[in-house]
């Protein structure tokens, strides 16, 4: 059953407020509207880049009916503050996943994981947090914003190595569901994140030559520490 069908479901509807985040893609906050209530927009945690629990609180109004928190690029919300958070406020959480990778696939993302970590300079890299399964290896580019992010980005995908931006516009951003709201991690998230490869594939040659990719960078910025 999708969102949407769950809101429903749950006779979230006209007139009810439910509670999303910005950093990530659009069909959370379409699913919301889909089911006739009206998507409110909450910071994330800079950590796991989920739902923040006192920015979800911040948010709740007398409207509010629902929560979505969706996990991140393998780091789960605090979900244990946020089923509390609804309890207290008689709020639906729904959790929004990603899907598994078989245990072999993670172990070997988090050894890969582990290796960017001790070699990478110049990056701030992922909190590695409990369970973290590296769908995306996420590091911040230090600097004033999207800029250098994407000249990095520019820089390292010419040395061969691919790279993404994760998050290019946050959803309170874009026309449709345009808002005047506080969001200054996910403001920062969007203009600094950049994933690197961290697939299960990758040759020790592979993962050399992204360091190496990252490390000539290094320098030519601000430590972002």
């Amino acid at each position: 059953m999708g969102t949407a069908a769950m809101l429903r479901a749950a006779g979230v509807g006209l007139g009810d407020e439910v509670v999303v985040p910005a950093f990530g893609n659009v069909e959370v906050a379409e699913a919301v509207t889909m089911a006739g209530a009206l998507p409110v927009f909450a910071d994330i945690d800079p950590a796991t880049y989920c739902l923040d629990a006192a920015a979800v609180e911040a948010a709740v109004t007398s409207r509010t009916a629902a929560v979505v928190v969706v996990h991140r690029f393998g780091r789960l919300a605090d979900i244990g503050r946020l089923h509390a958070l609804g309890q207290r406020h008689g709020l639906l959480v729904l959790e929004h996943g990603e899907s598994e990778a078989p245990y072999d696939e993670i172990a070997q993302r988090r050894e890969r994981a582990a290796y960017l970590d001790a070699k990478l300079r110049g990056v701030r890299t992922p909190d590695d947090g409990d369970g973290h399964t590296y769908q995306q290896y996420v590091v911040r580019v230090p600097g004033n914003g999207r800029p250098d992010r994407d000249a990095f980005a520019r820089a390292v995908r010419a040395r061969g190595v691919e790279c993404r931006v994760p998050v290019k516009t946050p959803v309170h951003r874009l026309p449709e569901f345009r808002r005047c709201v506080a969001l200054p991690e996910t403001e920062r998230a969007s203009d600094e994140t950049l994933a690197l490869p961290v697939d299960a594939s990758l040759t020790k040659r592979d993962m050399h030559r992204i360091v190496s990719a990252c490390n000539a960078l290094g320098g030519l910025l601000q430590p972002a520490f």
